[in-house]
């Protein structure tokens, strides 16, 4: 029994871990609030950041900060103060001149490192601003090359952790679940599309089957509206994670962003075969012209969510308008480990599922 169904076993084994590993695996530290966010040229500030998943606590002596400001050139604090886990007070003593003459305001991403947290960076760092440039390049170059990172300088992350990524913060997990079922609902619904196709080709082919045998021709039948039923449960699961997504990034559940309109339009598409097939009480007719509609539902499917969304200019979800949906921003190799997985999962329990409707199908006789 084993060997017949691992193939299911490993799609229940690949969803679990998913699941596991995506709500338990925590976030890098970062810090979600530094005051100030500006500074002056010329002078000593100190700022008080507030960490996330860090534990400065653990090694309060052996905590270091940056201010980035280019390749080979950093300002590294002259104090740090740990007041807990979460708080710290940073000490910079500015130079009088940013490194380059040509810059009137330039963003210094704060760099932390420590054995405990690893290191990690605040991409918005404080603000700068330079009315008068330095006369001389390498004079304003030399402060900040004096402290510049070295090797050795940075503490690796000391366990496995998933991207902080400060507009989506603990929301970054929805990938595992939202985005997958998508591809997943794709598979599903490339192999409904195959069965309704096998289905049309068959038709015109005269059967030397038993009358009382379900025929190969139904019998694709049968796979097609399996196969299209569970694609059409991971899009509505899709579509309900993609809304609980868009509550806690973009403020409301339902924003007529061009993606959630199209795909609502697609599964609405795919809601219509089911319609369009409860419409005719001949078997033959309605398995017919179910398969044709299958067709052209997923001739839909594909413009609609993957190239409409990415003509427009005004969507909110990554992959739109040029913005990479898949680059280092927004998935690393950590989270890799377990999003290809877990689409892998979802597609083996979806057949799975396929299979249980196509079986009950059989035993109804409908």
């Amino acid at each position: 029994m084993m060997r017949k169904n691992w193939w299911k076993w490993l799609g229940v084994a690949l969803v679990v871990y998913g699941l596991l590993a995506g709500l338990l695996i925590p976030l890098k530290p970062n810090l979600v609030s530094v005051s100030a966010r500006t500074a002056t040229l010329g002078e000593t500030i100190t700022l008080d950041v507030v960490g996330y998943n860090t534990s400065f606590g653990a090694d309060a002596g052996a905590v270091k900060a940056w201010l980035s400001a280019g390749e080979g050139l950093s300002l590294a604090a002259s104090a740090v103060e740990v007041l807990d886990d979460r708080r710290a007070k940073l000490t910079f003593t500015l130079p009088p001149f940013l490194p380059d003459l040509s810059l009137d305001k330039l963003t210094l991403p704060i760099i932390v490192s420590s054995p405990a947290d690893g290191a990690f960076v605040d991409p918005l760092g404080i603000t700068v601003r330079q009315e008068t440039p330095a006369a001389n390049e390498a004079a304003a170059r030399a402060p900040w090359q004096s402290t510049a990172l070295a090797k050795g300088d940075l503490s690796a992350t000391p366990r496995i952790t998933f991207p902080y990524r400060g507009h989506l913060a603990e929301t970054i997990r929805n990938i595992f679940f939202h985005v997958s079922l998508w591809f997943a609902m794709m598979f599903v619904f490339i192999a409904a599309v195959v069965y309704a196709i096998k289905y049309l080709r068959r038709s015109g082919k005269r059967s030397d089957e038993l009358p009382d045998v379900v025929s190969r021709r139904d019998r694709a039948d049968y796979w097609s509206v399996a196969f299209t039923s569970v694609g059409m449960l991971y899009g509505v699961l899709g579509l309900l994670t993609g809304a609980v997504w868009a509550r806690y990034t973009w403020g409301s559940f339902w924003s007529w962003d061009i993606k959630q309109f199209t795909t609502l339009i697609a599964l609405l598409i795919y809601a219509g075969y089911f319609v369009l097939r409860a419409s005719f009480p001949d078997g033959e007719q309605r398995a017919r012209l179910g398969a044709a509609y299958n067709i052209f539902a997923f001739a839909c499917l594909i413009p609609l969510i993957y190239i409409l969304p990415r003509l427009s200019g005004n969507s909110l979800h990554p992959g739109a308008a040029g913005n990479p949906g898949f680059g280092g921003e927004d998935l690393d190799s950590t989270m890799r480990m377990v999003f290809y997985p877990i689409i892998f999962g979802w597609t083996l329990f979806g057949f799975w599922l396929a299979g249980l409707r196509y079986r009950l199908r059989l035993l109804s006789g409908e």
